[in-house]
């Protein structure tokens, strides 16, 4: 377990809080019993070799947390045998575990739910990172994660090379549309929040030149194109010339994000790559006779 947890720190990983997501999984399946097929069918003597295997090609990610439901449900002979991040084919064994039948059977389904949803989150940031490849753009995640497993949706992007908006909203300031309008004003709303929270990093959230002109004058230390052509995006770019980082946002697909990329903004803010990213097919094989 202190092996375990060092290297979650070292991925930038909470170890509490996975080891509580971890608990809250298994009890969530476990629904205060127990598992009804593996007790009736399997003897607690019993003992086998399992081994985690993509079925299709990707980048996988969540390979600890793997660990972390293993280690939880007593299966403690196990061995992560591929990186954090690593692009592997279909046919790759990921992970090895060993012990008691019943044990790793329990841990399968909160394993396998963990790690074909982390690697497809990889695979799919993977994929738009690659479109935009010779771009000095980079791509980048939102707040549009599933609730409880926002941390580790965002370290699925990282390990597909992508990058990480603010994690909370405490994090960081994003002025959008209905700040604006509740505030009175960009200006109101950038100088209220400053105010309060000077050493705070300010995104502002713009959908017209003339909006971003007026942010600009505001020194912000972002600004995020909303919704904008890709000849809007190439104009605030020379608009600003430097002075502040620009992100677009919305109305960008994989097909047209090299062209957004090319405009010379700094990221692409992608929330599909949490809120739609298709599960990597995993499974877990028992070794025969093992």
């Amino acid at each position: 377990m202190n092996q375990l947890r060092d290297n979650l720190k070292n991925l930038g990983l909470s170890p509490n809080h996975i080891f509580q997501q971890v608990k809250d999984a298994i009890s969530e399946d476990l629904a205060g019993g127990q598992d009804l097929t593996s007790v009736a069918t399997i003897t607690q003597s019993q003992v086998s070799t399992a081994d985690f295997t993509t079925r299709a090609s990707g980048v996988v990610s969540g390979l600890h947390v793997v660990a972390a439901v293993l280690e939880y449900c007593g299966v403690n002979h196990y061995e992560v045998l591929v990186d954090e991040g690593a692009k592997v084919s279909a046919g790759k064994v990921l992970i090895t575990a060993q012990g008691n039948t019943q044990k790793i059977l329990l841990a399968e389904r909160t394993a396998l739910n963990f790690l074909s949803h982390l690697s497809g989150i990889s695979t799919l940031t993977n994929q738009w990172v690659s479109e935009i490849s010779g771009t000095k753009c980079q791509i980048r995640d939102t707040r549009k994660t599933t609730p409880g497993l926002r941390m580790l949706e965002k370290f699925a992007v990282r390990m597909g090379g992508g990058v990480n908006h603010r994690l909370s909203l405490s994090q960081a300031a994003l002025i959008k549309d209905n700040h604006i309008m509740a505030a009175g004003s960009i200006s109101d709303a950038f100088n209220a929040i400053k105010k309060m929270y000077p050493d705070k990093s300010i995104e502002i959230e713009v959908d017209s030149i003339d909006q971003l002109k007026e942010a600009i004058t505001l020194k912000p230390d972002l600004i995020l194109l909303d919704n904008m052509s890709t000849d809007q995006c190439s104009e605030a770019v020379s608009i600003t010339n430097g002075l502040v980082k620009l992100e677009a946002s919305g109305g960008i697909a994989i097909t047209n994000a090299k062209a957004y990329a090319a405009t010379g903004v700094d990221y692409l803010a992608i929330g599909s790559l949490t809120h739609s990213a298709p599960a990597l097919d995993i499974g877990l094989d028992f070794r025969k006779g093992k």
